[in-house]
C-alpha cells in the first residue's frame, strides 16, 4: 500500500512582494549584477532612479560586475599592432566604443615596443629599449612599468621575448605577468611576476628538442599571442623546432608539445586557441580549399595526450564567397573568451564565431596586420560624478556619446531646462565635455 505525503505549497509571490524585494539593496545589487555585460547595460540601469545610480556608481559594484562576467566579456574591438596600437571598435550603437576612447600615450621609446596581447581587460607591451614590460588597463588608464629580470638578457634571448598577462579571479585587482623565451643553447625558460608581491619568481627552464632535419636557426618563442587554456599558457615555437611551449601555472613547469599538422604548407594560416571544454586547441586554415580544421588536445585514460581532429569548417560556404572571391586567407587575431577568429579574405576582414559560425564583415582592406582583440566589461558612458548645484540637486552624468551628442545626452538626463542652463553658465558642460573631470570605472 503506497502512502502519499502531502507537500506544503509555497505561498504565491504577489507583485507587491516583488516590489518589496527590490527595496532590499543587497537583493537589488544581485539582480543588477546579472545584467548583460554590454557597454550600455549599466548606464541605462543607472538612469532609472537615484537609488539604482547609487548602487551602480559604487566602484565595488563594478569590480563584482566585471568578475561575474569574466568568462563572457564582449569583444569591444581590437588594437592594430601595425598601426600604432590604434583601437578599432567592433560593436554597433549603443554599445559601440568611440575609436579614440582607448588611446595609449607614449614617448619615443615606444617605437621599439611590441604588443604581447590582451587578457582579462589588461594589455601587455614589451619595451625593448628600457627593457621593461608595460601592463596597461585601457578602461581605467592605469599603467604599470615592470623591469624585466636579468634572465631575459638581450644577448641570451636573441632579443626575442614573449609573454602574457592574466588577472587571477581570486586576487581581485592584482595581476600576473609571465615571460617566456629561448636561448642559443636550446633552453626555454619562463618567469612569473606578481603585482601582489611586486617581485619576479625564480626562472623555470626546460631543454628544447633538436630537430636534425630542421632549420639551422635556433628555436625561438614566436611573437604570436599566448593562449590561456585550463591552467596553462601556450606559445608557438619556431626556428629549428616547430612546436608549442606550455607553461603550467599551477605546477610552475614547462613542456614542449608537437604540432598536429604541417604548418609549412603554402597558403596556410594557423593559430592556437582554446578548444571546446577548455583544453588546448589548434586552428588550421587552408586557402587552397577554404577550410578551417579545428584540432583538440585530448588525454586518454592512461594519461597520454594526443591531437584529435574535430570539426572541419567550410569557410567558403559560411562566408558565401563567390568563386572569384576565393583566394588568400589569413588569421589576423583570436578572441579566446568568445572563440572568435578575425580573418582576412579577398572581400575584407571578418569575425567568425567558431562555435555558432555566426560572422560579421568589418571592413575592406588589402593590408595584412595583426590584431589584439580586446575583450572586457566596459560601462560606456558611466563616468559618474555627483555635482553639488546651488539648489542641492544631485545629477549623474553619462558622458560618452552612445550615438548622441554630449549636450543631447545631458539634456535627456537633466530633467529641468533651468538646471542645464545653470551648468552652461558655470562652464561645467564644457569642462565635462573636454574630459577635465575624473572618470569613474
Amino acid at each position: 500500500m503506497s502512502s502519499h505525503r502531502r507537500h506544503a505549497r509555497s505561498p504565491a509571490v504577489t507583485p507587491l512582494d516583488q516590489v518589496h524585494a527590490l527595496e532590499d539593496d543587497d537583493l537589488l545589487g544581485e539582480i543588477l549584477l546579472r545584467l548583460p555585460p554590454e557597454p550600455s547595460s549599466l548606464p541605462r540601469a543607472s538612469a532609472v532612479c537615484k537609488r539604482w545610480r547609487s548602487l551602480i556608481s559604487d566602484p565595488g559594484f563594478f569590480r563584482r560586475f566585471r568578475l561575474r562576467h569574466r568568462r563572457n566579456p564582449p569583444i569591444l574591438g581590437f588594437f592594430d599592432r601595425y598601426a600604432g596600437l590604434s583601437f578599432l571598435p567592433t560593436l554597433e550603437a549603443p554599445n559601440r566604443v568611440p575609436p579614440g576612447r582607448f588611446s595609449l600615450e607614449h614617448d619615443d621609446d615606444f617605437e621599439r615596443s611590441m604588443s604581447l596581447g590582451c587578457r582579462h581587460g589588461l594589455f601587455l607591451i614589451f619595451l625593448s629599449k628600457p627593457r621593461q614590460v608595460l601592463v596597461w588597463d585601457p578602461i581605467t588608464g592605469d599603467k604599470h612599468n615592470i623591469a624585466i629580470p636579468a634572465a631575459f638578457d638581450t644577448k641570451k634571448t636573441m632579443g626575442l621575448v614573449n609573454g602574457a598577462v592574466l588577472r587571477p579571479a581570486a586576487e581581485g585587482q592584482h595581476f600576473q605577468v609571465v615571460l617566456a623565451a629561448a636561448d642559443k643553447k636550446q633552453q626555454a625558460f619562463a618567469c612569473v611576476y606578481s603585482s601582489k608581491t611586486g617581485l619576479w619568481g625564480n626562472p623555470i627552464s626546460t631543454p628544447l628538442p633538436f630537430e636534425a632535419n630542421g632549420s639551422h636557426i635556433p628555436t625561438m618563442v614566436h611573437t604570436e599571442d599566448a593562449v590561456l587554456a585550463g591552467d596553462s599558457l601556450y606559445w608557438m615555437l619556431n626556428g629549428n623546432l616547430l612546436g608549442i611551449l606550455e607553461f603550467d601555472l599551477v605546477k610552475q613547469s614547462l613542456a614542449v608539445i608537437r604540432l598536429p599538422v604541417d604548418i609549412c604548407r603554402r597558403g596556410s594560416s594557423f593559430r592556437m586557441m582554446r578548444a571546446e571544454g577548455g583544453g588546448l586547441g589548434f586552428l588550421f586554415v587552408q586557402a587552397a580549399d577554404h577550410t578551417a580544421q579545428l584540432w583538440q588536445r585530448k588525454t586518454d585514460c592512461d594519461g597520454v595526450s594526443s591531437w584529435k581532429l574535430g570539426r572541419t569548417i567550410e569557410l567558403g560556404k559560411v562566408l558565401s564567397l563567390k568563386p572569384e572571391e576565393k583566394g588568400l586567407l589569413s588569421i589576423l587575431g583570436f578572441a579566446e573568451e568568445n572563440n572568435v577568429v578575425f580573418l582576412w579574405t579577398m572581400i575584407g576582414v571578418c569575425m567568425i564565431n567558431l562555435e555558432t559560425l555566426e560572422f560579421k564583415n568589418l571592413y575592406k582592406t588589402m593590408v595584412f596586420s595583426h590584431y589584439d582583440p580586446f575583450e572586457s566589461v566596459y560601462p560606456a558612458g558611466l563616468s559618474c560624478m555627483w555635482l553639488a548645484c546651488s539648489n542641492c540637486l544631485e545629477l549623474v552624468l553619462m558622458v560618452d556619446t552612445m550615438g548622441l551628442s554630449f549636450c543631447s545626452m545631458l539634456k535627456m538626463i537633466v530633467r529641468f531646462d533651468f538646471l542645464f542652463d545653470l551648468l552652461v553658465e558655470q562652464d561645467l558642460v564644457a569642462e565635462m565635455q573636454g574630459g577635465l573631470l575624473p572618470c569613474w570605472v
